[in-house]
């Protein structure tokens, strides 16, 4: 397992600590400061203990009870990546409504557990959660509001880079935490790559 001196210098470079000009006050305990620009920046020591409590929570669900879903475009082949890594359910780009809570659709799943890549683009599936009573982890940038997220991963969820070092760590440590790390396991170079 790596430690956070290895991964600091990856999530600096993955730009995982850039937030936004925009600040919500849900947010406020995950920033480091604000840059001369505006800019706010994130607390990277946070976002790697809040990966790795996301990793063990997810860990301790069926594979086959996780639902990570991401409209963003640049979440979604890291989500597909991750999937693949861990063994959980996709769903890249829109999210129909009902997917959680209409039976009669032929997209219905009852998942245990959602993660979702940011909370205001995910919106439609986070209400859903919501409505079914199943816990969410989110990737929050510094303006997101942390309504009906349960577990925050503090992050730049906009960026490339920054979105396939966190699917990428999560399902490391999910693979860890399970006891199924293989020690090939895919570089993070050749992670969310298309």
């Amino acid at each position: 397992m790596e430690n956070l001196l290895t991964n600091l210098d990856n999530y600096l470079a993955a730009g995982i600590h850039i937030g936004t000009q925009q600040k919500n006050a849900d947010m406020k305990p995950y920033i480091y400061k604000v840059r001369a620009d505006g800019l706010y920046v994130l607390d990277v020591k946070k976002s790697d203990v809040r990966i790795r409590a996301a990793a063990k929570f997810l860990a301790r669900f069926q594979p086959d009870k996780v639902l990570v879903v991401s409209r963003r475009q640049y979440g979604q082949k890291p989500i597909e990546d991750f999937a693949k890594l861990v063994g959980v359910t996709a769903i890249a780009g829109r999210f129909v409504p009902g997917t959680l809570t209409n039976p009669n659709l032929p997209t219905f799943m009852e998942p245990e557990v959602l993660v979702a890549t940011d909370p205001r683009g995910d919106e439609q599936a986070l209400k859903e959660a919501s409505d079914i009573g199943i816990p969410v982890v989110a990737l929050c940038d510094t303006d997101n509001a942390l309504a009906g997220v349960d577990l925050v991963i503090p992050t730049n969820n906009k960026g490339k880079k920054a979105l396939a070092i966190v699917y990428w760590l999560l399902a490391k440590e999910i693979l860890s935490n399970r006891g199924q790390l293989p020690e090939d396991f895919i570089p993070l170079e050749k992670f969310g790559e298309e």
